[in-house]
């Protein structure tokens, strides 16, 4: 049985993995899911302020958690097994290190909205984990990105 890593932040765009993992599921697949999300590291002012770097774990946890609320709920009602994973730092090398101590099989991303010349220049978390990661990696595009392509391919009338 496959294991698939599924990045999720919260965003419609991260359902859109969700919602992949699921059609191949649907499709015959059998698999067990790992919803992973990564927060990002407490600034120096919440360290100082802070002062107690549990609590401050703590919350990364909690937030971590929220936000794979929308996830869990797609994976509840579909009947597919999946376990959570939190982590905190950089978010394309920590999704590697999950990759690895969960051993994954695969691993799906939704894939940002970006021009090819954005991209270029700042990267993206999808590419960057592509690039890195030990298993191959599906980066799902956004439905209405999909749409958009559709729809610039006009078809000429001369023709």
């Amino acid at each position: 049985m496959l294991k698939i890593l599924i990045a999720v932040d919260g965003s419609e765009l991260s359902l859109d993995g969700v919602h992949h993992a699921l059609a191949l599921v649907g499709q015959g697949l059998q698999a067990t899911m790992v919803l992973a999300n990564v927060q990002e590291p407490a600034t120096l002012y919440e360290l100082v302020t802070t002062r107690d770097p549990d609590l401050i774990a703590a919350a990364s946890l909690e937030a971590g958690d929220h936000l794979m609320a929308s996830a869990r709920a797609l994976l509840d009602a579909a009947g597919v097994a999946y376990e959570t994973d939190v982590g905190v730092g950089d978010v394309a090398h920590t999704l590697v290190d999950m990759i690895e101590r969960s051993g994954c099989d695969m691993v799906i991303i939704g894939a940002k909205g970006q021009g090819a010349i954005t991209s270029a220049l700042l990267g993206s978390v999808s590419q960057e984990v592509a690039h890195a990661s030990p298993v191959p990696v599906t980066i799902v595009k956004h439905a209405e990105v999909l749409e958009n392509t559709d729809s610039d391919v006009a078809e000429d009338p001369e023709a």
